[in-house]
């Protein structure tokens, strides 16, 4: 039977060593002049029988199949000791296409900040906006958010009240976000709580562009999108035309999964360490306790703009964009697994997330 090419597309998929492998797409770049001396060698992804890497090629088949009864599914594409061993497309996705990571964004954005921190840029998470945006702050000397440090963004215990499912429309047609947030009060919970605030990450955009002295997107493509060969992205901006830390990239999956990867192998690309290491360990583990739930995965924490848990009875990090958009990492398997999925209305998005990630947790488990 002759299919049309969306549902050509739509099946187009790979679990190297028992399908057709795609082409890679390549690219080269050099490391940022701070990192470690090994340079960054390739920004390919290689590929590998998934068998040889320890994965159960029927189960993972059995996984990708499965995918296809998500409708909001895209892609599933899942990466072991630094190779690509399988990738699956759905509802007419493509790999070169690019495709929104929502929320996700937010992590990116944090290795953002542990590269400022690396490059002395940014003197430490103790500063407050007060301290990283001087101007701003000074013009509402009472506001709460003047005494937020940067760890406190990171952690999302920032104390200022914000609810995305009434706030989140207002804060992207703000005129002027810092403004915005600087007006925002005190959510009256205890310290150290956890809460979901994206007015608060908004702030990270003007702190590392302040600090860097470049546009946010620029910064991203030098010191990490460029080391590990991401050439095409695409950044929503703001009112201001200000790319927005909290949300609004769009990438490849296979990109996806880079961001993936390089956490879970502490930093390292292609022979070169991109992030440090330390800021790896540290971006991964828990701070606080997180509120949200995101079934299988139990144990929720948070650490610095990554969710933190076990699965399958293995401590994981993920990268959580809304809808199920996820850069999954499991250090002590050496996995990283990406997936792109489209928006929900609120009413059916915890079935949905949940959807994908219980085919996640498949993936561990078949995962040895």
């Amino acid at each position: 039977m002759q299919t049309t090419p969306s549902e050509q597309a739509s099946r187009r998929s790979v679990v190297f060593g028992g399908l057709t492998s795609l082409l890679l797409l390549a690219g080269k770049a050099s490391s940022p002049s701070w990192a470690a001396s090994t340079p960054v060698t390739s920004t390919e992804w290689p590929e590998a029988a998934v068998e040889s890497q320890g994965i159960s090629a029927p189960a993972l088949e059995a996984v990708l199949a499965s995918g296809a009864t998500v409708t909001a599914l895209r892609s599933i594409l899942v990466a072991r000791n630094g190779v690509l061993v399988a990738e699956r497309y759905y509802g007419g996705a493509a790999p070169t296409q690019l495709l929104p990571i929502n929320s996700a964004t937010k992590s990116v954005c944090s290795i953002l900040v542990g590269l400022a921190l690396e490059q002395g840029k940014l003197r430490s998470l103790s500063q407050t906006v007060s301290e990283l945006l001087p101007e701003q702050a000074g013009s509402v000397p009472g506001s709460p958010a003047n005494a937020v440090t940067l760890r406190q963004i990171l952690t999302g215990t920032t104390g200022l009240a914000y609810d995305y499912r009434t706030q989140l429309r207002p804060l992207m047609n703000s005129a002027d976000p810092v403004q915005h947030v600087l007006e925002l009060r005190h959510d009256g919970r205890p310290p150290n709580s956890w809460s979901y605030n994206d007015a608060a990450v908004s702030l990270l955009t003007p702190i590392l562009e302040r600090a860097q002295g470049l546009p946010l997107r620029e910064l991203a493509r030098r010191d990490l999108f460029a080391p590990l060969g991401i050439d095409d992205f695409s950044w929503s901006q703001d009112r201001g035309g200000y790319p927005t830390a909290y949300r609004g990239l769009q990438l490849k999956t296979r990109d996806l999964l880079k961001l993936a990867w390089v956490m879970a192998d502490a930093g390292r690309w292609g022979g070169g360490q991109v992030i440090p290491s330390d800021w790896v360990t540290e971006s991964l583990q828990p701070k606080v306790n997180g509120v949200w739930r995101n079934p299988p995965v139990v144990d929720s924490g948070y650490g610095y703009l990554w969710f933190t848990g076990t699965l399958m009875g293995h401590q994981v990090a993920w990268a959580w964009g809304y809808g199920g958009q996820f850069a999954i990492v499991v250090p002590s398997l050496r996995l990283a697994i990406a997936t792109a999925a489209t928006n929900p209305p609120l009413q059916t998005l915890a079935a949905q997330t949940e959807s994908v990630t219980s085919l996640v947790g498949r993936i561990v488990e078949a995962t040895t």
